[in-house]
């Protein structure tokens, strides 16, 4: 399984294990490809894979490992709790990453970890929230938080957002 999406990446995340909870963590894998759009500015000469696009790939492997659907829902991101960048990331790089799940307050928790061969590049930790999909809709709402944008959908960018923005 992949899982791809729109936003400050153009590559995919390809799970590897989709782990089970309380026994053994989800793993996932991306490519961080050298033609990545963001590397034209980050930076000319020296290129590094900037934070905010590794959270984005964090992300997206862990709507592909979600341990629960409910029929009639849609998991979407509600908050970066936290995010820690440990090591850079370079093009060319495979980023791995694992993810533990659980469960608070009706929603899930993700702590993640993404490495390169050269170790732990970022530790993070996502809270998702079950948006459940009204009968009728159709569009980017009910796909954007299951596609990798980041906590975005038609009600943050519209200005009702009740999660954390991070985008």
């Amino acid at each position: 399984m992949t899982a791809a999406g729109w936003g400050p990446v153009d590559g995919t995340v390809k799970v590897v294990d989709p782990g089970v909870p309380g026994e053994r963590p989800a793993r996932c894998l991306a490519v961080v490809d050298a033609s990545e759009k963001v590397f034209a500015g980050h930076f000319p000469g020296f290129a590094i894979f900037p934070g905010v696009c590794v959270v984005e790939y964090v992300q997206r492997g862990a709507l592909a490992t979600l341990p629960e659907r409910e029929p009639g829902g849609r998991w979407i991101l509600a908050a970066v709790e936290s995010s820690r960048f440990l090591s850079p990331v370079y093009p060319g790089d495979e980023l791995t990453s694992e993810y533990v799940w659980s469960r608070k307050d009706g929603a899930l928790r993700c702590r993640a970890s993404a490495a390169t061969g050269r170790g732990v590049a970022a530790q993070i930790r996502l809270r998702f929230e079950n948006r459940k999909t009204q009968t009728g809709q159709t569009g980017e709402t009910g796909r954007a938080g299951e596609t990798g944008e980041m906590g975005r959908d038609t009600e943050a960018r519209s200005g009702r957002d009740r999660g954390t923005d991070a985008g």
